[in-house]
């Protein structure tokens, strides 16, 4: 189970974003990366190339949100509006929860 989940919201913790907030749009498990809305912009110069006979729609100076190491973000509590970490707790039914350290609460 991971402790960032696509829909989470979270909190940048260093970087020139640091103290930004924004929802998570992918996770890339394999490369431990995290896509997060509306943060860490990055623009990307692309020419047009043909394609099939028609040119490329998406040419010029292209802004799109660039992935994150999981270590430079902290998941924000739903419950408490805080960052905090994650602590994993299994149910009587043998599932597996994710559980905020600050408050307690299940955030799953």
């Amino acid at each position: 189970m991971q402790r960032i989940k696509k829909g989470d919201t979270v909190e940048v913790i260093s970087g020139d974003d640091r103290g930004l907030r924004g929802t998570v749009h992918q996770v890339i498990p394999k490369k431990d990366r995290v896509v997060v809305l509306g943060v860490n912009i990055v623009k990307k110069h692309q020419r047009p190339r043909p394609t099939g006979g028609r040119t490329q729609t998406r040419a010029g100076i292209i802004e799109f949100e660039a992935p994150f190491h999981l270590s430079n973000v902290m998941l924000v509590c739903p419950q408490c509006s805080q960052r905090t970490r994650v602590a994993f707790e299994y149910l009587e039914d043998g599932g597996k929860v994710r559980v905020c350290k600050k408050c307690g609460s299940v955030v799953d």
